[in-house]
């Protein structure tokens, strides 16, 4: 059975606008998946990557466009400026990481969370909204706690392995050797898992 890791943050727009595609690519092909939030900035600093702030305003106003377009095209509503981001992103990343642990889904809850950051202006940072946030996704708190321990450590963890991985922005999916970058790499995703690329 193919497996797919599945490296992100809860802050990024881009793995907002993914949606659930890499989950029904998944599914369509008897994927597995593991989630696995990261240290974007780490990642920046170690695999070359600038971070959205000092890059040049070309880029910057590039990013915007394709963010307005992406979210009238997969018909998302987005918060191209959300009041609450960046924010510390371990403790959602934690609980996600606990969600896989215990065989909750953790791809409902990743969604949800970054659907709160994106799209709701709600503050994943706050404990109180991520009881929330875990409360509507249906996510037995008591069943992430015998796991909590473990997950906060796995953040940092996960950043190292993603590095190892070659992994250097997010969304980003890996398929044992092979490597897919970006929200609009899922159907090349498909296409690998179908045995055609």
């Amino acid at each position: 059975m193919a497996h797919i890791d599945y490296y992100f943050t809860v802050l990024s727009p881009f793995a907002y606008l993914a949606g659930d595609r890499m989950e029904q690519v998944a599914d369509k092909h008897g994927a597995s998946i593991a989630y696995k939030p990261v240290d974007i900035m780490t990642l920046f600093s170690e695999m070359g990557g600038t971070p959205p702030a000092q890059r040049h305003d070309s880029r910057k106003e590039y990013r915007m466009q394709e963010l307005r377009r992406l979210s009238k095209l997969n018909d998302m509503p987005m918060n191209f400026q959300p009041a609450h981001w960046p924010v510390d992103q371990k403790p959602a990343s934690a609980l996600i990481v606990a969600a896989g642990m215990a065989g909750a889904d953790a791809g409902v809850l990743s969604r949800a969370v970054m659907k709160a950051v994106w799209a709701q202006e709600r503050d994943i940072s706050d404990a109180a909204t991520l009881e929330v946030i875990l409360s509507e996704t249906g996510i037995d708190r008591a069943a992430l706690e015998p796991h909590l321990e473990n997950a906060r450590g796995a953040f940092d963890t996960m950043t190292k392995e993603a590095i190892t991985c070659g992994v250097f922005g997010a969304p980003f999916y890996c398929v044992g050797d092979e490597r897919f970058w970006g929200q609009d790499r899922i159907a090349h995703l498909d296409a690998h898992l179908a045995g055609q690329v």
